[in-house]
């Protein structure tokens, strides 16, 4: 077998298990992981818990989607972190005190995702089942500088076997966010795969932008927005923004194109909340709203977590971040000279993801080396392009 051949099939190999290994995360069920040290969560651990749901449907027709796989068991923290202390301390400056509520989203933590159609404004509307999924992963402190954070997230789950035995722990680099104060422009996602550069608005003095990126540091959406504190309440609101579909959406409905929504960010004892509205958006010929489906409510509990083994991340990301720091270069780069970008889903019939992700893994390469910069851009220049 010539060279060639043997790098397309280790190619295919590594999509083919990166495909699977997020297939199974996008399918944990949020009943899924085991609780030590607390309260029971169920007598039958196969039950999936849902309250907040459409109360006149037929019994079992808003059943959650997203799997019943099963995790380790974890040890939640009841104690306030540290980090929860040192946002309470008095006499520091608000945008102190707006980094330190920034960086106490680092750490370990089980988290647990719901969502829920609660609106429907189409004629028939019938409501999507609600999603649930778990995970454990762990924060890292990637950029933390008086007016720029970023904060990577890893994934490492260790998932039951049907006989109850562990699997080898699954380790995913997943989203990241970076936090910028008072950036004056950011790149908003439009819809068909587009992002382009728009100013901020006028009044941002103490405003926060935030910018999350999908799993190969590809752009997501941005948002500005401010950070309230009150007593022990620490919270950030973003203005509305536009984003693609996540992959809870994407892998089942191809029936809207664009999510319109805002974020809650709020600071807890032991740990933070995601909270989302969204309306789910079909676009017209022009890129703007021809008709919107529905609306959305989402909350993503982070708890924080004690004695979890997160070693195969560190692991990871230790060893793969000399790359994803060229990747962050590049896209900041592109950023900075590009006002409109356009993302292709395929190149060559694979996703960007996984050949990001393959790279990263490649043994013994020098990314300080310019021919690896350059061939680094080279495989950048075949996912995206520049519309004048």
């Amino acid at each position: 077998m010539n060279l060639f051949r043997l790098k397309q099939r280790k190619s295919a190999l590594f999509a083919a298990a990166l495909g699977a290994a997020l297939a199974l995360l996008a399918s944990a069920g949020v009943r899924g992981y085991g609780q030590a040290d607390n309260e029971d969560i169920g007598a039958d651990a196969n039950e999936r818990q849902y309250t907040f749901s459409w109360q006149h449907a037929v019994s079992g027709d808003m059943a959650p989607r997203g799997g019943t796989t099963q995790g380790a068991e974890v040890i939640l923290v009841t104690e306030p972190s540290p980090e929860w202390l040192r946002l309470q301390e008095p006499g520091i400056s608000k945008k102190e005190r707006d980094r330190r509520a920034i960086l106490s989203m680092a750490g370990p933590y089980r988290t647990s995702f719901d969502f829920i159609e609660t609106i429907g404004f189409t004629h028939g509307y019938a409501p999507s089942n609600p999603y649930q999924s778990w995970g454990t992963e762990y924060v890292y402190v990637v950029t933390d500088k008086p007016d720029m954070i970023q904060l990577q997230h890893i994934l490492v789950m260790e998932v039951k076997k049907e006989d109850g035995s562990a699997m080898d722990p699954i380790v995913v680099k997943h989203w990241r966010q970076d936090w910028m104060f008072e950036a004056p422009t950011m790149h908003t996602f439009k819809g068909n795969r587009e992002w382009k550069k728009q100013a901020v608005r006028a009044e941002r003095r103490g405003h926060w932008v935030q910018a999350v990126y999908q799993v190969d540091d590809s752009p997501r959406y941005t948002a500005a927005g401010e950070w309230q504190h009150t007593a022990n309440f620490s919270s950030w609101k973003s203005d509305e923004t536009w984003r693609p579909l996540p992959r809870r959406e994407f892998s089942v409905r191809q029936d809207y194109d664009v999510l319109i929504g805002t974020n809650h960010h709020t600071i807890t004892p032991t740990g933070w909340v995601q909270e989302e509205q969204n309306l789910k958006v079909v676009l017209n010929g022009r890129g703007g709203a021809a008709e919107v489906l529905a609306r959305e409510n989402g909350l993503a509990r982070y708890e924080r977590i004690a004695e979890f083994n997160w070693l195969p991340g560190d692991d990871y990301w230790e060893r793969t971040k000399p790359f994803w720091a060229k990747v962050r270069a590049y896209w900041s780069e592109t950023f900075t000279r590009e006002d409109h970008i356009v993302i292709a889903k395929q190149a060559d019939g694979a996703y960007m993801f996984t050949t990001l992700f393959q790279m990263a893994e490649e043994p013994g390469i020098d990314w300080s080396a310019s021919s690896e910069q350059a061939n680094l851009e080279a495989v950048m220049a075949r996912y995206v392009t520049f519309p004048p």
